[in-house]
């Protein structure tokens, strides 16, 4: 379900520069300014209270903006919400940059009304705003930083098919991107050269469902090129690559897609025991998978305090437990602010008695099913490395 919120105007105040200069000086004495970590990207903390660095942190992590792609550094978060200018970007084609005065969505194929829409016309239907967070399904240990969560403005997909009019006999909808780049396509013994646009599918039942959305904000500002500007498709629980950016086309046909960012290049292989043998399937990356880690640890006196991530499906989630140096899981709490169906979720545990020395923390979530948080060794017959979700042993050091 979506949910619908009034608009604010402006944005919460964020850290007071006192308690970012406690953090600057922190995150320095931890070895981390080589991380290029700028001073509006660091979290407000108490007074009093200081970073533990992290010891599994590659030498050579950089998290300065490139061109094409933006790691969101996890030890800087600090509320609900990513802002827009850390949120995390990744693509395969670049980043095409469309005037908004000039855009349209063209919905074609088995509609009843084929539609060329502007911007101005799509914020004519009922407005909403969605809470979602999500990451790239290559987002994996040691920075996790290809994720982010965000309040989205928009409009609801099935309003805007619905207002097309789909056919009967359409099952799958794909939505394509403005990006694109040339790619070449083999066949057996065959191979093409083609002008590649960027796109993804869905099937009809999820395509008309309530939650796919059309999104043209991002915390109550226009999106951002890098964010898929002046339009983008978001499917609350899946994972980044379905979200397509730049939309600039919708068509309805009967046909499976099989484009190569559909059926190719995001898929993931398990092996499965069955009757005694092997068998391995291979499947699309669509939800995302139940998945937790640690993002940060701070120190205040004697007492620690330990800040996650859950991100999944939008399943409700029932427990978060931590383990210090492989002793018993103990519970944390959850951040009643992140408790939409669709954010991202953020967690804290209190560390009490940590003696001088490294230690090795590590978190797991369970949802309302019953499904826990795989390990490593859970995972050991998934041979691609994409939907990694497995828990995230962390490395600290106090003294």
């Amino acid at each position: 379900m979506i949910r619908i919120h009034f608009h604010r105007k402006g944005e919460p105040n964020m850290a007071k520069q006192t308690r970012r200069e406690i953090l600057k000086g922190s995150l320095a004495l931890a070895g981390l300014s080589v991380f290029g970590v700028p001073e509006w990207a660091l979290p407000a903390l108490a007074e009093g209270e200081t970073v533990v660095p992290f010891t599994d942190v590659p030498a050579n992590a950089n998290f300065t903006p490139a061109p094409d792609r933006r790691n969101l550094d996890i030890r800087t978060i600090e509320g609900p919400f990513t802002p827009k200018d850390k949120f995390f970007t990744t693509q395969h084609y670049g980043h095409p940059e469309i005037d908004p005065a000039a855009f349209r969505l063209k919905i074609s194929g088995l509609v009843e009304r084929p539609l060329s829409l502007s911007l101005d016309d799509l914020k004519k239907m009922r407005n909403a705003e969605l809470i979602a967070g999500f990451e790239c399904s290559g987002n994996r240990r040691p920075l996790q930083g290809l994720s982010s969560n965000g309040r989205w403005s928009g409009v609801p997909l099935k309003n805007v098919l619905d207002s097309a009019g789909v056919k009967s006999n359409a099952r799958e909808f794909v939505f394509y991107g403005a990006d694109h780049g040339k790619e070449e396509v083999e066949f057996r013994t065959q191979k093409y050269d083609f002008d590649y646009q960027f796109g993804r599918s869905l099937p009809r039942e999820k395509a008309l469902s309530p939650d796919p959305f059309l999104a043209w904000g991002l915390n109550g500002e226009p999106l951002t090129r890098f964010q898929g500007s002046p339009l983008r498709l978001l499917v609350p629980g899946w994972y980044g690559v379905c979200n397509v950016k730049w939309l600039s086309q919708i068509h309805a046909q009967e046909e499976q897609y099989l484009g190569k960012y559909q059926a190719r290049w995001y898929r993931t292989v398990r092996g499965e025991m069955i009757d005694g043998e092997m068998r391995w399937n291979e499947t699309a990356v669509t939800h995302m998978q139940l998945k937790s880690f640690i993002a940060r640890v701070t120190r205040d006196g004697n007492r620690h305090k330990v800040l996650g991530v859950v991100l999944n499906d939008g399943t409700p989630i029932k427990s978060v437990e931590v383990s210090v140096d492989e002793g018993p899981w103990q519970a944390a709490a959850l951040d009643s602010a992140t408790n939409s169906k669709y954010s991202w979720k953020l967690f804290t545990y209190i560390w009490t008695g940590a003696t001088p020395g490294e230690h090795t923390l590590v978190s797991r979530v369970t949802d309302a099913t019953g499904k826990v948080q795989p390990t490593e060794k859970d995972l050991e017959n998934k041979k691609s490395f994409l939907e990694d979700n497995s828990q995230h042993p962390r490395k600290v050091m106090i003294s």
